[in-house]
């Protein structure tokens, strides 16, 4: 019998690492978009240990609050030491932005740099209108 490489410890890694606080501050205008791209993003294979690179692209539109950049910046730099799976980063990068921020709607795209020849853009969406994930 073939033992599988992957485990499910390994599909797991980093969901639920800490990590610092997303802060936000009040939203003053209604019904507009903010995009922010973190072009230089890095993360650990929490297989091979290796690090992955990318560049995330966050999208939301606020509601009440908006995210501070300071807080955003030191939160994405946690990740350079965390054993996270590409598909894990986006969607723990969405649920974070949306517990903090409570927008009415948010997407993060994740353009990861090729490894082994492969490329992958993994995305993720919420809105309040749907009440879940896209």
């Amino acid at each position: 019998m073939k033992r599988k490489s992957y485990t499910d410890e390994h599909a797991r890694a980093g969901i639920d690492a800490p990590l610092p606080e997303l802060e936000t501050f009040p939203n003053h205008f209604p019904d507009y978009e903010i995009q922010i791209v973190i072009p230089e993003f890095t993360s650990v294979c929490p297989k091979t240990g290796l690090p992955d690179f990318g560049k995330l692209t966050l999208r939301y539109v606020p509601d009440k609050q908006c995210l501070e950049l300071k807080s955003l910046k030191l939160y994405l730099l946690a990740y350079r030491s965390l054993g996270i799976f590409y598909e894990n980063v986006v969607n723990r990068f969405l649920r974070d932005v949306v517990a903090a921020a409570r927008p009415v709607s948010a997407s993060v795209v994740g353009e990861f740099n090729p490894r082994g020849g492969l490329t992958s853009t993994i995305t993720a969406s919420w809105s309040r209108k749907r009440g879940a994930r896209r």
